[in-house]
């Protein structure tokens, strides 16, 4: 609602519609005056005239050339007054409206801002997380490694895991009787006598495996070194389920 719509408030006038006003108020007074003075007045008179009986004549000037020139100025000037304050209210209007639309798209670009950063900040807070649980699965995988001793106690326990692992069976007192039989225990040890000797493939390694069997037999995860403890013991194991059923079945040369 305009100033102006609202009973029992007066409208501030600006400079321009001062000037305006004052000037309907001037031309308003300059067409009372001229309407008081008479029709046949003589602007310039010369000489008195006789007073005359007969009383004087006022000719109405409402339907004069004047007067109409004067009441279409000042409905113009009116028309024009009403108009600027028109336009003044309607740029102040826009004036808001921008205002506001300004601050709407910066609102907006302020929220999209921080949607972007809490996005952001969330991405780097799971990669934290991801590398952490990473970090502690892999404590927890190496504390559940065994750690195996250098030694035949350490290789036969080695061997016996990796035997279950693929299902081959055997006990820890099977393997130890059978490798104190064949070679002491000596992981390096050679025979260069029997018949596989003779034939060129003599029995090598704790439990006196030779090499045609050991690469038949050999089990997936260990090394393809006949010398290799674990490895020589876990190929032969696995010969041994395949022939006499397990290793803890064969108390003599096999």
């Amino acid at each position: 609602m305009s100033v102006s719509s609202i009973p029992g408030r007066r409208r501030r006038l600006n400079k321009t519609q001062k000037l305006s006003v004052a000037g309907i108020s001037a031309m308003a007074l300059a067409a009372l005056s001229f309407s008081l003075v008479p029709a046949n007045a003589d602007p310039k008179p010369e000489a008195a005239a006789p007073a005359s009986s007969e009383p004087a004549v006022f000719t109405s000037v409402a339907g004069t050339p004047q007067a109409k020139a004067v009441q279409a100025s000042i409905i113009e000037q009116h028309s024009t007054a009403e108009q600027l304050v028109k336009a003044a209210d309607l740029a102040r209007a826009k004036e808001a409206a921008a205002a506001k639309a300004k601050a709407a798209e910066a609102a907006k670009i302020k929220a999209e801002a921080e949607a972007k950063a809490r996005a952001a900040a969330k991405v780097k807070a799971e990669a934290v997380a991801a590398k952490r649980a990473e970090t502690q699965a892999a404590s927890r995988s190496e504390a559940r490694t065994p750690v195996y001793a250098n030694n035949l106690d350490g290789w036969i326990r080695e061997s016996l895991d990796i035997m279950r692992a693929h299902g081959i069976p055997g006990s820890y007192e099977g393997l130890h009787r059978n490798i104190m039989r064949e070679s002491s225990g000596n992981p390096n040890a050679v025979n260069g006598w029997d018949i596989n000797a003779q034939n060129g493939t003599p029995s090598c390694g704790l439990l006196q495996v030779i090499k045609p069997t050991f690469n038949a037999y050999h089990v997936p995860g260990t090394s393809w070194n006949i010398y290799d403890p674990v490895a020589n013991i876990t190929a032969a194991a696995n010969y041994a389920a395949d022939k006499y059923g397990s290793m803890d079945n064969v108390n003599s040369a096999y």
